[in-house]
């Protein structure tokens, strides 16, 4: 059990970074905007720090962490890209894009962020608070998801607050977050470059770039429970089958509504009994994807708060961001042990 301390939160400007940087330093706990989500923050050089946010989290051990630095430079400082990860960051970065790459000699990060690995998660974000941040604090940092291990993703400083008052030490509000999913997870160790996580950025973009497939998603690692660790552990953040859910149960591809079930809609054409539902959010109602990425996880939220036993997730399409939608509603209907 966490020890509570008083979670200050500040509205993002200079004196925010600075006062974010002086608590990673310092070993403590900051949640931040990316634009993909909010990411809690924790010195990735500091041990203590990580047990810190691991503790603050309830997050599995074996599951490794992204370290976020400002620049390229930064990350290539770390870790060792071959040409594959250095077209992609070229590319992308800043950006949705998390890459795996093979640890740099004497790379700082420490073996608890890597969960033991050889392998390390690198991300430069593109948001204007996370860099202020980054370059103030001059380490990486890690920075999963900035909630509970297994709850929905905050894209919004409310959301952090609702999950984490009084178990991390700060809380930089920077506004409602863009993309709102996480980042697309790619592993480059030489070889054909293999997509682990659907994310932010499509897998078309990606493959146009480097003129070639991707090798299809690895089977995410089965979640035996808290303090277990499954034979073969996952090699990159967001691989467990279970995660990203709410307290209701998600009924996937669903064509009808029963009585009592809230709705998680998308596009114009609403299930049959949708009048019937407790309570309705539709992702687009133009059928937008990248608009109902980015309304994902408050929606989940928001009808999870509804009181609702199921949720039904009417059919979304799995091209382009719809692909990464449909992995995380995957994950949230995951049977959970």
């Amino acid at each position: 059990m966490t020890a509570m301390i008083l979670t200050r939160v500040l509205a993002a400007g200079p004196e925010a970074a600075a006062t974010g940087a002086r608590t990673l330093l310092a070993g403590g706990l900051v949640a931040f905007p990316t634009e993909t989500v909010y990411g809690l923050g924790a010195d990735a050089t500091n041990a203590k720090a990580i047990a810190r946010l691991y503790a603050a989290k309830g997050r599995p051990r074996f599951n490794p962490l992204i370290a976020h630095v400002p620049d390229t430079a930064a990350a290539q400082a770390l870790g060792r890209f071959d040409e594959a990860a250095q077209k992609l960051a070229a590319a992308f970065w800043p950006g949705p894009l998390t890459l795996v790459v093979a640890k740099a000699e004497g790379c700082p990060v420490a073996d608890l962020a890597t969960a033991g690995l050889d392998t390390l998660a690198l991300r430069v974000p593109d948001h204007p608070v996370a860099q202020a941040l980054l370059f103030a604090c001059g380490r990486p940092v890690v920075a999963p998801s900035a909630n509970r291990s297994g709850h929905v993703s905050p894209t919004t400083a409310a959301h952090v607050v609702a999950d984490l008052a009084g178990r991390i030490d700060l809380v930089i509000d920077g506004g409602p977050t863009p993309v709102g999913l996480e980042s697309t997870i790619v592993v480059c160790l030489g070889g054909t470059p293999r997509l682990l996580r659907p994310g932010g950025l499509p897998r078309e973009a990606l493959e146009q770039v480097l003129g070639a497939p991707l090798a299809d998603p690895v089977q995410p690692a089965a979640d035996p429970g808290p303090g277990l660790v499954p034979e073969a552990g996952p090699i990159a953040p967001g691989m467990l089958a279970s995660h990203y859910a709410p307290r209701a149960k998600i009924r996937l591809r669903a064509t009808a509504v029963a009585p009592g079930e809230a709705l998680l809609a998308f596009g114009p054409a609403l299930p049959q009994g949708a009048g019937d539902a407790v309570r309705v959010l539709n992702l687009s109602p133009h059928g937008d994807l990248a608009e109902a990425a980015a309304a994902l996880f408050a929606h989940l939220r928001a009808l999870d708060a509804s009181g609702a036993a199921v949720i039904a997730v009417a059919p979304i399409p799995r091209h382009g961001l719809g692909a990464a939608i449909a992995d995380r509603l995957a994950r949230a209907a995951a049977p959970r042990g």
